[in-house]
């Protein structure tokens, strides 16, 4: 039988809009689900109950009172949880960090607001490491985030706990965000479609603001459908933004382009990758069979050159240690941070400024360069990730600075996006013999989240995974 956690977002929203699903009953069975499961899967820091159950009380009666349902936000009555980087009014924000353990804002963040204003319900905040700094999500904040598929593997980071609520049928979809792979991340260890957004696309004010341009908003979600929706209501610019992009045409959607032709793509595949981390061989399998299928499809799939070298990891490092000092912490609160958060940022705090805007654009020098390599190719087709989802503690286990040289060997492709600006997708094509999920990642050009979605879409229709899932749903 068909149970609630089964639908989609879309026919979540559908459901609610002609009366057929209760907004009270859909939260209200997500709260149970949340209440039965998080001690196992780590997804939620913080539950808003209440707030949830008045949200979705309001919705019903919004439902009600709509003379034509199709004037319905289109989130009416549907859950979806916010990561705990962001802001929402009155809840809250701990950042992953005990620091931080007792912070509540007064303001939502745009993506938030954003979302509430689409008439999303929000059951609560999902975990998220330390600052958003690593690749996993295991802090002194709440349990680890693991993945639903093997509970003694991570859910990833920084979107950890967002992985987890969605693949363990704890929320339809979620909002996350992305610095380095951390929608991409996530969303190939958990077994889910996720969207890193073109620079520029979602405000994230008032937050403070990325000078470096490398984190932005997105989500992650079990469709194509589900995401290119929730990226139509999160995409938006506010006054004061470092990086916009320009409105979409008038009655141009994202979801309208999952239902689009992408056409016959030149995709160009490579395996290579600026940190030289070897790639295993559940990866490389995964990498070969989406090559497959992608030019079973009609595409053509070539070989090329990785677009950049190991000569940009140092810029890239320097940005990285950089952005870790940009979160306050009182001098009497140090003690509480975790050991790698202490590591970056004492790297961070030993940068000068001559240096660090020497790192900023010798990156922005290679970037040039390296979209003569990309612009050969409509999308760009690497692993995910170089490794199968990691056991909770491998990072932790050993020194800081091995901890992050372990990091970078497990995720060497997906800040590759974050530097140039560029969107990418994880597409959940593949699992191992032992159930362990394996993404790989499309690279499309800039503004090209349209065509991404079409192609994924195009991909997702050949090859279904949205009921596919792990055995404790």
């Amino acid at each position: 039988m068909t149970q609630i956690h089964d639908l989609t977002v879309l026919e979540l929203a559908a459901g609610i809009r002609g009366g057929e699903l209760s907004p009270v009953e859909i939260t209200a069975h997500y709260l149970d689900r949340i209440e039965a499961l998080n001690a196992d899967v780590g997804a939620f820091y913080t539950v808003t109950a209440d707030l949830a159950r008045d949200q979705a009380a309001a919705a019903e009666k919004a439902v009600a009172r709509a003379g034509d349902p199709a004037s319905l936000p289109p989130l009416t009555g549907v859950p979806i949880p916010i990561k705990d980087l962001n802001m929402v009014a009155g809840v809250r924000q701990t950042f992953g960090s005990l620091v931080y353990q007792d912070n509540v804002p007064d303001e939502s963040d745009h993506v938030s607001a954003a979302l509430r204003a689409a008439g999303a319900v929000m059951p609560g905040k999902t975990a998220t490491p330390e600052f958003g700094l690593p690749c996993y999500t295991e802090t002194a904040i709440g349990p680890p985030a693991r993945t639903p598929w093997d509970l003694s593997r991570s859910a990833g980071g920084s979107s950890g706990g967002a992985g987890a609520a969605v693949a363990a049928g704890l929320a339809p979809a979620a909002q996350g965000s992305d610095g380095g792979g951390s929608i991409r991340i996530p969303s190939s260890v958990c077994g889910l479609f996720g969207i890193k957004t073109t620079r520029g696309r979602i405000s994230r004010a008032p937050l403070v603001p990325d000078l470096f341009g490398l984190s932005v908003d997105g989500p992650l979600a079990r469709t194509v459908t589900d995401a290119a929706l929730l990226l139509d209501v999160m995409t938006g610019n506010t006054d004061g933004d470092m990086y916009t992009q320009p409105p979409r045409p008038a009655g141009e959607s994202f979801l309208g382009h999952a239902s689009r032709d992408p056409g016959r793509l030149r995709i160009g595949r490579t395996m290579a990758n600026a940190v030289g981390a070897a790639v295993h061989p559940d990866c490389a399998a995964a990498y070969e069979d989406a090559s497959a299928l992608l030019a079973g499809l009609g595409h053509e799939v070539v070989d090329m050159d990785p677009p950049f070298g190991a000569e940009v990891v140092p810029a890239f490092e320097a940005l990285w240690y950089a952005s870790a000092t940009l979160a306050p912490v009182d001098p009497g609160k140090e003690d509480l941070l975790l050991p790698l958060t202490r590591y970056l940022r004492g790297r961070g705090q030993e940068m000068r400024a001559p240096g660090l805007i020497l790192a900023q654009a010798y990156l922005q020098l290679m970037v040039r360069a390296a979209w003569k390599v990309l612009n050969d190719f409509d999308v760009v087709l690497t692993p995910t990730l170089a490794q199968p989802p990691a056991p909770v503690g491998y990072f932790d286990e050993v020194a800081p600075a091995e901890n992050f040289e372990r990091q970078k060997r497990f995720t060497p492709f997906a800040a590759v996006c974050n530097v140039t600006g560029q969107p990418a997708v994880n597409l959940p094509l593949y699992w191992t013999e032992g159930g362990l999920p394996i993404g790989v990642m499309l690279a499309g050009p800039m503004c090209g989240e349209g065509l991404l979605i079409s192609l994924s879409a195009q991909v997702e229709a050949a090859r279904p995974w949205k009921d596919r899932h792990p055995a404790l749903w």
